[in-house]
Formats: structure tokens, C-alpha cells, sequence
């Protein structure tokens, strides 16, 4: 990957449901709910508390839940992926 995230971002690639149809109606982009699942792809070195490097909790290949509107959205290669900060992201799944 040629992305890496500086300090405490992390890189994701969001999951998305690709729910565009309910029953014989069609849902719009605009309509649905933003994803708030993604795999972690890379991560930063950590953040500095104190003169010390801190390491972050989550890995390349977890996937977690993060805030519905957090983040910054990019767009590489054809494929969308989102950077927050480590405090962005509410839990790993396992």
C-alpha cells in the first residue's frame, strides 16, 4: 500500500452493505446510512504522550467500528478508503 498514515490515523477500507434495493423499492445514496465498519489496512506509528512513543491498539487486517461521521475520505487507485484518528475508532471485531 502506498498510503501510510502519519501519527495515530489510521487507514480503513470501508464495508459497505450494498443494500440498494428493499422489498421493490430502490434506496438512494443519498438515502442510505453511512457504513461504520471497515478493515483496518495500515495504521500510523502511534501518538506521543510525554516525550514517549505510544504504539496504537489496532493492526493491519482487524476489522473495527468507527464513528458514523468521522474520518476524511480518499480516493486511490479506484478505491475509496477513509482515515481517522485512533480515538475515532469504538471497537475491534473479532
Amino acid at each position: 500500500m502506498a498510503i501510510k498514515p502519519l501519527g495515530d490515523r489510521v487507514l480503513l477500507e470501508v464495508i459497505d452493505d450494498d443494500l440498494q434495493k428493499q422489498g421493490s423499492i430502490y434506496i438512494p445514496d443519498t438515502a442510505k446510512e453511512k457504513p461504520q465498519q471497515g478493515k483496518v489496512v495500515s495504521v500510523g506509528n502511534g501518538r506521543y504522550e510525554d516525550g514517549k512513543l505510544i504504539p496504537l491498539d489496532v493492526k493491519a487486517g482487524d476489522t473495527v467500528l468507527f464513528g458514523k461521521y468521522s474520518g476524511t475520505e480518499v480516493k486511490y487507485q479506484g478505491k475509496e478508503f477513509l482515515i481517522v484518528r485512533e480515538n475515532d475508532i469504538l471497537a475491534v471485531i473479532d
